[in-house]
């Protein structure tokens, strides 16, 4: 298991995680299982988001990717205290990535003593990738 790094103390950054996946491994599991797979691990407003793309790989990608890396700033993976469904990466206003949490998860953010998480998502065709930094 990767160890995470020091965070200085007094910094508003409290968790960071980082992923990057395949598009293609994504694309074949959502050939492979599709509704089973999307419903597993994205959110209707989600998948409706990355429907909408006349390529929705790369987003749901992206996507993917993102939950990964928030599980890793969190610490915990996934499991029994943070599922798949847990976090959702919808736009706002502007169209920049934002994150919201289930009420489970935003138990362990306060407990990590989190407020919010920042995201970032980046997409090629090939490849996918996001960080998440969790800030007080």
């Amino acid at each position: 298991m990767m160890e995470m790094p020091e965070i200085p103390e007094g910094c508003n950054v409290v968790g960071v995680g980082i992923d990057q996946i395949e598009v293609q491994r994504v694309q074949e599991s959502m050939d492979r299982h599709g509704s089973h797979f999307l419903d597993k691990i994205f959110t209707g407003k989600e998948q409706e988001y990355c429907g909408d793309k006349a390529n929705a790989g790369p987003h749901y990608a992206a996507r993917f990717a993102a939950k990964e890396a928030v599980s890793k700033a969190l610490g915990t993976g996934f499991g029994k205290e943070f599922g798949w469904l847990d976090a959702e990466i919808l736009n706002g206003e502007t169209g920049e990535p934002k994150m919201l949490f289930s009420p489970k998860a935003r138990e362990l953010l306060s407990q990590k003593g989190a407020s919010r998480a920042l995201v970032s998502l980046t997409h090629l065709e090939s490849v996918a990738s996001s960080i998440v930094l969790l800030v007080k």
